[in-house]
């Protein structure tokens, strides 16, 4: 987890982590197992795709529920609209909903 340094509103640096170990077991299983290196080859960037996706979701939820007292009026209004938009909004929930449970891991 430790690994996975991300804002605790979005929740995904255990889940990160645990799509970690996913991955890499899988990869040491063909490796080992099949003589194939392809998923070990290339698990540097299935992991980095996985996680810059996770720290973008993470960074969201922040920024949309978090006020800091020093933002400009700027990004209060923003993030008031975004709060606005995502509870007016089936798709925005719906696209909470899938990178909160529904991004492969």
């Amino acid at each position: 987890d430790a690994a996975h340094i991300v804002p605790p509103t979005g929740a995904k640096g255990l889940n990160s982590a645990a799509s970690d170990i996913y991955y890499l077991y899988h990869a040491m299983v063909a490796h080992y197992d099949e003589g194939d290196s392809t998923g070990l080859d290339s698990y540097s960037e299935t992991a980095l795709r996985r996680v810059w996706k996770a720290q973008r979701f993470s960074w969201w939820m922040t920024s949309m529920l978090h006020n800091f007292p020093d933002n400009p009026d700027f990004d209060r209004k923003i993030q008031n609209i975004e709060l606005e938009y995502f509870l007016e909004s089936e798709a925005a929930r719906a696209s909470l909903a899938e990178n909160y449970v529904g991004l492969p891991f």
